[in-house]
């Protein structure tokens, strides 16, 4: 048991342990470690280097889907637009109106750019009110006869009333009756038209002929604090009233270019306002189209579609010797007819 004596190992003469040079190498081979990480990463010629990643923002995609949304409704409501007027055919009534309405060009397309931008639309917070104010003879009554007959075709007759007062509402009869009448008829054709999503059309003609009563009574239906139905409305007030003003401001105008001008019909306008307020408040609510004289080119073309109405054959010689039978107002060289076309169907009949 010598052998294994534990003192033995401690005093060994055979082996030796140099300790310094150990704890040498452990050092030296942690600096080696250390230098090794600051080194920088070497890579291969053929490899490629990426970013890291970037997180996509979440906002960015919610803006970006508000945005389509957006547009698909604006594009949406643009068709619907582009449905309305197409079913009120609006261009057809514009061409129509510039074909068989001569001399009021400005009056044509006012009345073309009120209607469009009325019925481009279902839902309005007023009905639309115009008025066509003008001496005898100028056309007034022709545009609510085409207006009539257009709406008519494309909508239905149950949604277009022509009220004519020297007709609905003669002079024997009680205001109080007119009022009635005249109420229930608009009232029964704007319940109508609400339930089928159609816009009706009231051309009330010779309103200078109504009584205060009836006046009132239709200014209440422009009101725009109304029921749904109501506000959803055309009204076309026909009437002479304004037309010795027009009639002065285009013989003073006769020379200048200002009578076939927006300008013109502008300053018309602020000449016929008070007028037409002094009659009744009414016209505060309503768009005012003035229509001016026509001058006798205009009264020849009036001849020439009276008579292919009447399957007659249009002689310009014959037809100018009719139109110089008619009174005409001369300032410098224009001629401007003081009965516009008014007389040309009682001329005409005769041949």
């Amino acid at each position: 048991m010598a052998f294994f004596n534990q003192s033995g190992f401690e005093s060994s003469q055979y082996f030796t342990f140099d300790t310094s040079v150990e704890h040498y190498s452990v050092k030296k081979c942690r600096r080696k470690k250390s230098r090794r990480k600051s080194r920088m990463v070497l890579y291969p010629d053929k490899t490629k280097k990426y970013l890291p990643a970037e997180e996509k923002s979440k906002a960015k995609r919610c803006l970006l889907l508000l945005i389509a949304i957006m547009f698909f409704q604006i594009l949406n409501a643009i068709e619907n637009l582009d449905d309305n007027l197409q079913k009120y055919d609006l261009d057809g009534l514009e061409k129509t109106m510039h074909r068989e309405v001569f001399g009021q060009k400005v009056a044509v397309e006012s009345i073309v750019e009120l209607l469009k931008d009325y019925l481009a639309t279902h839902v309005h917070n007023k009905p639309l009110v115009i008025s066509l104010n003008g001496p005898t003879g100028v056309g007034k009554s022709h545009v609510g006869w085409v207006l009539a007959k257009h709406f008519r075709s494309v909508m239905d007759n149950d949604f277009v009333l022509q009220y004519f007062v020297m007709h609905h509402c003669p002079s024997g009869v009680a205001p109080l009756t007119c009022e009635i009448d005249l109420s229930k008829k608009i009232a029964d054709m704007v319940t109508r038209a609400e339930i089928e999503e159609k816009t009706p059309l009231f051309i009330l003609d010779e309103v200078e002929l109504m009584s205060p009563v009836l006046l009132d009574t239709l200014s209440r239906f422009f009101e725009p604090n109304q029921t749904n139905e109501f506000l959803n409305a055309i009204y076309i007030l026909i009437s002479n009233l304004g037309g010795a003003e027009i009639t002065k401001f285009v013989i003073q105008n006769a020379s200048t270019e200002l009578l076939h001008q927006q300008r013109g019909a502008e300053e018309l306008l602020s000449i016929i306002q008070p007028v037409l307020g002094r009659v009744h408040p009414l016209w505060k609510a309503a768009d005012i189209i003035p229509f001016v004289l026509l001058e006798k080119a205009h009264v020849i073309n009036c001849f020439q579609e009276q008579m292919r109405r009447e399957g007659l054959y249009p002689d310009q010689k014959h037809i100018e010797n009719l139109a110089n039978q008619l009174s005409y107002y001369t300032t410098g060289d224009k001629q401007y007819s003081s009965m516009g076309c008014k007389q040309v169907v009682a001329k005409v009949n005769l041949l």
